[in-house]
């Protein structure tokens, strides 16, 4: 299976999942924003590859708007190219709108990490030949007043039904990219990929999630990553 055809498989699987209270909007970005998720895919996910980052789920200001993860809206488009046509989810929470590539806000992680890469690599042909980056679980989830509710705090009777969904993409996508190492960017996607791909032939490791609510990221997460990439014996 190619990628765009595991994500389409991963779309279907999670189409009918219900969740609930606190969680009062699931936004899907494989489903809205598929024309630019594909674009990326199409672009840069050619096997195989050293290594395959893996995150958490979309934030609202980077995937959730462009389809790609860790997708900060201007590095997506001027520094990737990606391209496509963003729709809206139904519902839509009124204070989290999908505006797609005209989305003002910047994703801090997004920027963070691509813009590590950017800096580091120049070219991102450059970067994608050796890691691709993807998400663990594709679905954004929002209480009534917008806040951001993580897979990990889902209740375990819905955490295992989207898990065995997640897990089974992400198995999938190992076997296509035939990475030597899967690095969970934070701890909770290293754990998954550690369950999922248990027994499968590939290594797994660990960066600093970029996200501003870590203290150790806002003290300089560029530096903090390239030491923890160097633990995982990737060299950049």
């Amino acid at each position: 299976m190619s990628l765009i055809q595991i994500d389409r498989a991963l779309c279907k699987a999670v189409a009918p999942l219900r969740f609930a209270d606190p969680v009062a909007y699931v936004y899907n970005p494989l489903e809205y924003a598929r024309a630019p998720h594909e674009d990326y895919l199409a672009k840069f996910g050619a096997a195989p590859r050293e290594a395959l980052l893996l995150g958490m789920n979309p934030g609202p200001f980077g995937m959730a708007q462009t389809g790609v993860p860790f997708g900060e809206v201007a590095l997506v488009r001027d520094w990737m190219g990606v391209r496509g046509k963003v729709t809206k989810p139904d519902p839509e929470h009124p204070k989290r709108p999908v505006q797609g590539f005209d989305c003002p806000r910047s994703e801090v992680s997004g920027a963070r990490l691509w813009g590590w890469a950017k800096e580091r690599f120049g070219a991102p042909e450059k970067f994608f030949a050796r890691f691709f980056v993807i998400n663990y679980c594709p679905l954004v989830f929002m209480s009534e007043s917008s806040r951001n509710i993580t897979p990990d705090k889902l209740p375990a009777a819905e955490r295992e039904a989207l898990f065995a969904a997640c897990d089974e993409a992400l198995r999938a996508a190992v076997s296509f990219l035939k990475p030597r190492i899967v690095i969970g960017v934070g701890a909770f996607a290293r754990k998954r990929a550690e369950e999922a791909c248990a027994g499968m032939d590939v290594a797994f490791g660990q960066v600093l999630h970029p996200s501003p609510a870590s203290p150790a990221a806002n003290r300089g997460w560029a530096e903090a990553a390239e030491k923890d990439f160097k633990k995982c014996g990737v060299g950049i």
